[in-house]
């Protein structure tokens, strides 16, 4: 079942109108889960930081014991062919996906060979400006890479997130905020967090138990250039219910407010809605 509309698959060498099937019964990611993904957006005729996107498929296909056979300007290229179909006014999700094809050792440890390779193009609406979330906690944490393949982003990794995300709203909130194997605030179960006291902005350092974004990067280096004070430094939860702002970065929703933490509440404020127009600006000028 497809998450947006107007889907187009670039798969075999070309460009397919429709959500076609790419994925064989026996490929070894079908059913041992060697799946990778990265997400791009295409907004107003824009594609912010699709390279890095893409250059981070790649990587996350090397964590998994894949060996990708397109360098990161041709995926690039590929996707901006595959653009051209929609509308400059167009909200487009861009997922580019790798999967293990062959078999190797014991089955399980994917064979050697040119792994399953597809984009998928689908027409998803960025949220309302005025739209935010409310959030709590969940009983699941954030995996370490001993036990995980946390330097990728990779299918095998979401159940986890689902899990996090059916807890949280069978509470009755969007979403939740989530510990690392320390318990300390790490992310969202979508998405980074950051965090706004006195002015200043805070966000989890990187650890190892997250992915630290490519928007998340997009904007500490956007704020930072404003001349906002940005901090990467261990949080906690109560650091959270002291913020004044709280929002969600991801590729997404670029800006996701929070507006509720469990009892706390906040106001959608002057960082998060600047950091929103800051993004934007920058995409603009590139």
């Amino acid at each position: 079942m497809a998450t947006g509309t107007n889907i187009r698959t670039y798969f075999d060498g070309t460009w397919h109108d429709g959500d076609i099937s790419v994925i064989r019964a026996a490929d070894h990611g079908a059913w041992l889960g060697s799946n990778v993904f990265d997400g791009a957006r295409f907004v107003n005729g824009l594609a912010p930081d699709l390279d890095k996107h893409c250059a981070r498929v790649n990587r996350s296909a090397e964590a998994l014991m894949l060996t990708p056979h397109l360098s990161t300007q041709e995926i690039v290229d590929i996707v901006h062919e595959g653009l051209k179909a929609y509308p400059k006014d167009a909200a487009v999700y861009i997922r580019p996906m790798y999967w293990g094809v062959a078999c190797g050792m014991s089955a399980i440890v994917p064979g050697e060979g040119q792994p399953g390779f597809a984009i998928c193009l689908e027409e998803i609406p960025m949220p309302p400006a005025d739209q935010a979330i409310q959030v709590t906690t969940t009983r699941f944490r954030r995996p370490v890479l001993e036990d995980a393949v946390v330097n990728a982003k990779a299918a095998c990794l979401y159940p986890n997130n689902a899990r996090m995300l059916a807890e949280a709203r069978s509470r009755g909130f969007h979403n939740a905020l989530v510990a690392d194997a320390m318990g300390n605030l790490a992310e969202s179960a979508t998405a980074n967090v950051f965090l706004v006291k006195d002015g200043e902005v805070f966000t989890p350092i990187p650890n190892g138990t997250f992915l630290a974004g490519i928007t998340r990067a997009r904007h500490i280096e956007n704020l930072r250039a404003d001349g906002v004070t940005v901090h990467e430094t261990v949080l906690s939860f109560e650091d959270a219910r002291q913020a004044d702002e709280l929002f969600l970065s991801g590729n997404m929703t670029k800006v996701m407010p929070i507006t509720a933490f469990d009892d706390t509440r906040y106001e959608v404020g002057p960082i998060t809605r600047r950091t929103r127009d800051l993004y934007w600006d920058w995409a603009a000028s590139v």
